[in-house]
């Protein structure tokens, strides 16, 4: 737990608990150091076995963190479990970068109670404020839940018509069903909780990096445990950490600083944004155009073999086809182990993006699909509600007049914290779920096909899935070769020949969706 002194949330602090770890991360990183150049193992032991040994350690830790050696502290590993920190925090700073392994509570399966949410440093009356707002969010999240069971219940009968006199067995299913879509209007100061382990260069990279972020409070908060959790374990694991880096030098502040200072920037930024994108929720802005040529002639380099003995649409087919290639028919996720199938390293592409800040949550889960995405503040306008509306909720006017009164209170409320000089970091903890990411990603053919080839499964979220079948799409038009093989994750095994089709066993969506070709894709739940 957080010392009493560390109580700067008017809500209870987050809770950070060291549950995993390596017996002696400090001297197993100065072992795994002198191995590197010992004619034989070195063991922690071996480094503390007398006083010389002692001494060489700390010159050693000392010197290979100061040259930048940093690999040493990488072999431990640390595994906390983390509650009552808000999804704006993960998806800002835990989740922002591809070196951790989170297991978190799901707001799609498990329903939010009133009143786990961040209540930041206010006074009382904007304290008040922003209470009753967050509380109104939750009353509307329930409202909303309510409000799209019928509907949801016609969709699922609609699908599984021989379950029509039996939905009280299904009745857990459904409501699960509508809270994923309800969520859309909790704020992002939701509670969570979590397993989330990371290596101790990781944790170096958070203290030293912890103030370029969204909630630049609530990081501190819980990276300070995190270490303290590690140094009650090893006090001289990080005797040589940096301090963080100052919140006016980080480059992200200087650079808002210069830039925000013309009025309306952020409404202009959104109006050209969504400008480009059009219609879309991501639009292919960029293509390796060598793409299908290069792949081929990497598959011939790994074979040995020259053009005549295998035509650039024999190779394509031979490492892209689940008929050919074995692993794309295993759960596993063996490609990247796969000579061959690493050919697809030499495809890349650019999306220009806009989710929803719980599709983008998913999406960034990825992590081999890089983006960069937003310091929130940049991009909120303020004035009218700039949210994403789920399709349930666009069909249904009571449950869109909800949906859009509670997102004009939430707009309505930011709006006068931060007129009245409240911080953006707790002003914008109410914005929505709903509330629009905008950004670009980029990733190369072999981190792509397994996204969409996953989020492409109708049991996925909704909007990812329109998402990823809207990027297939587009590649179809640019590299057919390459897109005619990607398909969702039963089409993938039905070509491979494993059964059942379906891997979701009782989660099935009641569609053969793997008879069902691409353009004609699509979803009522």
């Amino acid at each position: 737990m957080l010392p009493e002194s560390t109580l700067l949330l008017r809500s209870a602090p987050p809770v950070v608990r060291l549950e995993n770890s390596f017996a002696e991360p400090f001297n197993n990183a100065i072992a795994t150091a002198r191995t590197c150049y010992s004619s034989k193992v070195i063991s922690a032991a071996d480094v503390v076995k007398d006083a010389r040994s002692i001494a060489l350690r700390d010159e050693i830790a000392k010197s290979t963190y100061e040259a930048g050696h940093h690999t040493t502290i990488q072999h431990a590993s640390f595994q906390f479990v983390l509650e009552r920190v808000s999804r704006q925090f993960l998806w800002s700073f835990l989740h922002a970068h591809p070196f951790y392994n989170s297991e978190q509570v799901s707001q799609r399966y498990v329903e939010v109670k009133p009143g786990n949410f961040v209540v930041p440093p206010l006074s009382e009356k904007h304290a008040h404020l922003y209470t009753e707002v967050m509380n109104a969010q939750m009353a509307a999240y329930h409202r909303l839940i309510e409000v799209l069971l019928p509907d949801v219940e016609r969709a699922y009968i609609g699908i599984f018509p021989g379950r029509k006199n039996r939905m009280e067995k299904w009745t857990l299913s459904l409501k699960k069903k509508a809270q994923e879509v309800a969520r859309y209007v909790l704020p992002v100061a939701t509670h969570a909780h979590l397993y989330h382990t990371v290596s101790g260069l990781t944790l170096h990279r958070y203290h030293r990096a912890m103030r370029v972020t969204d909630v630049p409070l609530e990081t501190k908060l819980v990276v300070d445990e995190m270490i303290a959790e590690v140094n009650r374990l090893d006090p001289l694991f990080f005797r040589n950490i940096e301090d963080p880096i100052a919140i006016e030098d980080t480059l992200e502040w200087r650079s808002l600083q210069e830039l925000r200072a013309t009025p309306g920037s952020a409404a202009a930024f959104v109006r050209e944004f969504d400008q480009d994108l059009g219609p879309l929720s991501s639009k292919l802005i960029g293509w390796s155009a060598q793409a299908e040529a290069n792949m081929a002639q990497s598959v011939r380099s790994v074979l040995g073999v020259p053009k005549s003995a295998m035509s650039d649409e024999d190779a394509i087919d031979l490492v892209l086809s689940p008929r050919e290639n074995v692993y794309l028919g295993n759960s596993l996720n063996l490609t990247t182990m796969s000579k061959l199938s690493r050919a697809m390293h030499h495809a890349h592409y650019s999306f220009r993006k806009k989710l929803s800040h719980t599709a983008d949550s998913q999406d960034q889960r990825h992590r081999m699909t890089p983006a960069t995405r937003p310091m929130l503040a940049a991009q909120y306008a303020g004035g009218e509600p700039d949210v994403i509306v789920p399709e349930l909720v666009r069909a249904n006017a009571q449950a869109l007049d909800v949906y859009m009164a509670i997102c004009r209170d939430a707009w309505k409320a930011i709006d006068t914290l931060l007129s009245d000089g409240v911080a953006a970091e707790h002003a914008l903890y109410l914005l929505p779920n709903a509330f629009p990411i905008r950004f670009e990603e980029s990733g190369d053919l072999l981190a792509f096909h397994h996204k969409w080839t996953t989020r492409l499964c109708y049991t996925a979220q909704d909007e990812i899935w329109r998402n990823c079948l809207e990027e297939v799409q587009q590649l179809r038009t640019v590299q057919p070769r390459i897109a005619k093989h990607i398909g969702p994750p039963c089409h993938m095994r039905k070509e491979a020949g494993v059964k059942p089709l379906c891997p979701e066993g009782t989660r099935y969506c009641g569609v053969p969706v793997w008879r069902v070709p691409l353009d004609e894709m699509k979803r009522t739940l």
